[in-house]
């Protein structure tokens, strides 16, 4: 009977992920845009973060521990950039893309434009909902957090990172947009490397943030579409001319 029943439950999970993704299709077909369907996770970082923990040992005057130290100061590695965990995982730059996907499962997509569509908004903070977008030769990490920066008063947040080094960062340019009931909202700025803390990224507020009242005026039954587009920034188009 348990089995039976855990095989229900996964086939009514499947079900309503392509219920999903057919009511996404339907929407953004028109625009040519491919179509995510994101599920949402709760974070299994229940302990604080690498860089908290780590600010906060610089604080009280005392050194992290050594591997974390050492990584900080080796250039060759870097630690796991996925902000759903607390994971130990040290690497060159190059085989991050390969430990998303195989170790925490992390999709990929591709293309110019897509569309990002965050399922279950309604669950409690905090929570997360993350893909890769492969573009213009490089992959960028997309994470929308829903989180409570004050005590009852969920936000949620969306940045992009780049898989690549501040420097590479530069060169790009990405635009998010929320576009529903003759409204539309766009955040426009330069990603971030995942050499920088995601965390660190949210709570400094230099992404997109919304507010439980603005979300719901863009989400649709529990799901919120985000348009993603990624450009070369202007600077690198002309050192490219010249």
């Amino acid at each position: 009977m348990l089995f039976f029943t855990q095989c229900f439950g996964a086939v009514l999970d499947l079900i309503h992920l392509r219920f999903q993704h057919y009511k996404a299709k339907r929407v953004f077909s028109a625009a040519g845009q491919l179509v995510c369907v994101v599920n949402p996770t709760h974070s299994l970082k229940y302990a604080p973060t690498l860089c908290a923990a780590a600010q906060t040992s610089v604080e009280q005057g005392v050194l992290p521990p050594c591997h974390h130290h050492e990584a900080v100061h080796d250039p060759q590695l870097v630690p796991c950039t996925c902000p759903l965990f607390s994971c130990p995982w040290e690497g060159h730059l190059e085989v991050v893309v390969s430990h998303l996907r195989q170790t925490h499962r992390i999709n990929i997509l591709q293309g110019a434009e897509i569309v990002f569509l965050a399922t279950d908004m309604h669950l409690p903070a905090p929570t997360d909902w993350i893909i890769m977008h492969s573009c213009l030769g490089h992959q960028f990490l997309l994470v929308l957090r829903k989180q409570e920066k004050y005590e009852g008063h969920p936000q949620f947040f969306a940045t992009m990172m780049l898989i690549g080094t501040p420097t590479q960062a530069d060169n790009f340019t990405y635009r998010l947009e929320l576009n529903r009931n003759q409204r539309r909202l766009k955040w426009e700025a330069t990603p971030r490397s995942v050499l920088e803390c995601v965390d660190s990224v949210i709570s400094d507020g230099d992404c997109l943030v919304l507010n439980t009242s603005l979300a719901q005026l863009f989400s649709d039954n529990g799901s919120l579409a985000i348009g993603i587009a990624i450009t070369t920034s202007k600077v690198h188009n002309t050192e490219a001319e010249m």
